[in-house]
Formats: structure tokens, C-alpha cells, sequence
């Protein structure tokens, strides 16, 4: 814990010691080494499936705990191969990913379909494969706010996945055939016993004003969680929220005053809270993301991340350019570093 606190400074004692009066923590179904069974087992999820999530959870320094750590690296194409792996050119080799991911102790590894092609035989025995099914290509110009498929369903099966990953962004224009998509294809995956991660990113411009971005916005992000759940994604994958109040700024959507004024307040753990409640109140695990690497600062911000999605009600993080875009050993101490606050007992739900 001293390790843990002193890469907080001021925000010590709001993080840790904060005590969530919007959502209480008696409604969230808690992260535990009995997850599984309390609430994927009365689901409609197959004996595959089950066994799946049980190999997701039950790997790496995090088995058993209920929590996740997963190293994911689909920056290559997402971001330009040069902009991700020009700190680190290392990790223009792929085998270098996944040597990464079961060094650093995680639970799963997700990478593209070219990374895995690769490598498969190597290392599907030897940490959990998700594939990342659909990109935004980054190439079009101008960019638009699209995902399309990079690959199927069974041809992640075929080298060996354990969980297929995609991304929607809700509220694009590309959205509403996104969703389709997507539904069908983890429709699929679950039919052939894989477990299904969803990447619920909310991207419009509208959502972007002069002074804030509600892209990050609890109502905006929370809703976008809400309608993974529903398309039964396994696990959600949402950016850290930031901020609240996008539906009633922008002025669009269905709002209750009770999102802004009972169920949420400015406290990053209590915006978390609302992500959660949107995931069926945790019976479906909500993992932030790590978000981009600032150089000097990333292992006190990826705590930081951490503490927050913990004391939420959330299941872990995915972090990938914090780690990946700096030298090999530190990106192992980093994952390390988010990983023990999943393991320390004294960092409880808030």
C-alpha cells in the first residue's frame, strides 16, 4: 500500500478514502474469486463460454481474484503502426507483444488478427488469445468514425482465441450498422464457446464542445455500456470517465435529473459507479482503458486509473501504450504496478 499511496500525492486521501453515497456498493455485484458462478452460470452461456471466461479470469498474476490486467495492442492500425511503435521498435515485431503480455502477468493478450497469424502456435498455450475482430483503418481521408470487420469469427477460432474483441462507436453515423454487426458476430463467437469483450466508444463530433469533451462524459459513456450489456458482450471495455452531463448539454436524449444529482457526483470513483450500474451493476465486468502514454507520468496515472475502477465496482484495467512505448522491462514493471492494486486488500469498494 505505501508503494500505492505515494504515487498519488494529493489525491490520496479523496481516492482512498472516499465513500460512494450515489450508487451504494450493497447493489453492485463485487469482483470475487466466485464471479463466475454468481453471475455468468445462471446465464444463457453455454458450458464453452463458461469455461472460456473461467480460462480469461483464472490467468496470470490476477487468477482467481476476480480482476483482470489485459495488454491490448491494435494501435497499429487504430493509430498508425509508426505513431504506436516509433518510441519502442521493438514491437514492430509482434512476437514482442505477446512476449509482453505473459511476462507482465495478464490475464489475456488482445491483438490483431496479423499478430496472432504469426505467432499462434507458439502461444496459444500459453496465455489467453483475444482477437481483435474489427479496426478503424485510419487510412481513409478524410477519417471517419467507422469499424469494419478485419477478419471472421471463425478464423479466430481457428488460431486458437479464447475471446473475440470489437469496437462500436455509438453515435456515429456507422453505428446503428455497427451494432448489427457486431451482434452477430458475438452471437457467433458465443455459438463456437468463446467469451466476447466489446470496446463501447462514443465517438460524434457534437459530442466535443469548445471548453469539453463529453465523449468521456458518465451519462454519454454509461449509456454506450448499457447497450453492450444488452448485445450480451461479456465484458465491457470504457474509457475512464471524465466529466458529466453530455445528453443534457448538447441537448439530445432521454435524461432524469437523478443522473446528475443522486446517482453521480464530480468524484472520479462515483462516475465510475454510474459506468457500472450500466453494466447491469456489475454482473457484466467493466475494464477501463489505460488511455495514452505521457512519458514520466504514466505509472502514477495508471494507479491512479486502477484505484478508481477498483473502488467503482470495475474489474480491471487494459492498458497497452503505457506499457508497450517504453523499454521491455519497465513495460513489465507497469502492468505489475496496476495489477497489485487489484491485489492489495486494503483498496476495498467504495
Amino acid at each position: 500500500m505505501a508503494s500505492i499511496t505515494a504515487s498519488l500525492s494529493a489525491e490520496t486521501e479523496a481516492l482512498l478514502q472516499h465513500e460512494c453515497k450515489t450508487i451504494s456498493k450493497d447493489l453492485i455485484h463485487r469482483p470475487g474469486p466466485d464471479f463466475l458462478d454468481r453471475c455468468f452460470v445462471p446465464s444463457s452461456r453455454t458450458p464453452q463460454v463458461i469455461r472460456s471466461l473461467g480460462q480469461l479470469y483464472n490467468h496470470g498474476r490476477l487468477a482467481g481474484t476476480g480482476y483482470m490486467s489485459i495488454l491490448p495492442v491494435d494501435q497499429g492500425i487504430e493509430h498508425t503502426a509508426g505513431a504506436s511503435f516509433g518510441p519502442n521498435p521493438m514491437y514492430f515485431d509482434p512476437e514482442n507483444i505477446i512476449k509482453l503480455a505473459v511476462e507482465g502477468g495478464c490475464n489475456a493478450v488482445a491483438t490483431t488478427f496479423g499478430t496472432f497469424g504469426t505467432v499462434a502456435r507458439k502461444y496459444a498455450h500459453k496465455i489467453p488469445f483475444l482477437v481483435k475482430i474489427n479496426h478503424n483503418e485510419l487510412l481513409t481521408y478524410p477519417n471517419k468514425f467507422d469499424q469494419i470487420l478485419f477478419g471472421s469469427v471463425e478464423e479466430a477460432w481457428n488460431l486458437g482465441a479464447t475471446a473475440v474483441g470489437a469496437t462500436i462507436y455509438f453515435g456515429s453515423e456507422e453505428s446503428n450498422r455497427q451494432i448489427v454487426e457486431v451482434a452477430h458476430a458475438f452471437e457467433r463467437a458465443h455459438e463456437l464457446g468463446m467469451a466476447t469483450v466489446l470496446w463501447c466508444y462514443a465517438r460524434n463530433n457534437a459530442f466535443k464542445t469548445a471548453d469539453k469533451d463529453y465523449h468521456v462524459a458518465a451519462d454519454i459513456t454509461g449509456q454506450a455500456n448499457h447497450l453492450g450489456v444488452t448485445i450480451q458482450a461479456d465484458i465491457i471495455k470504457q474509457k475512464l470517465p471524465e466529466n458529466n452531463g453530455g445528453f443534457s448539454t448538447i441537448n439530445f436524449g432521454k435524461t432524469h435529473k437523478a443522473m446528475y444529482e443522486t446517482l453521480s457526483s464530480d468524484n472520479p470513483i462515483d462516475l465510475t459507479r454510474y459506468q457500472v450500474a450500466n453494466c447491469y451493476m456489475g454482473r457484466i465486468g467493466l475494464i477501463n482503458s489505460g488511455g495514452e502514454s505521457k512519458g514520466a507520468t504514466d505509472r502514477d496515472e495508471a494507479i491512479r486509473t486502477a484505484i478508481i475502477n477498483k473502488r467503482a465496482g470495475g474489474q480491471g484495467l487494459i492498458s497497452g501504450r503505457k506499457a508497450f512505448q517504453r523499454p521491455f522491462a519497465e513495460g513489465v514493471e507497469l502492468l505489475n504496478a496496476i495489477q497489485d492494486v487489484y491485489l492489495d486488500d486494503a483498496i476495498t469498494l467504495a
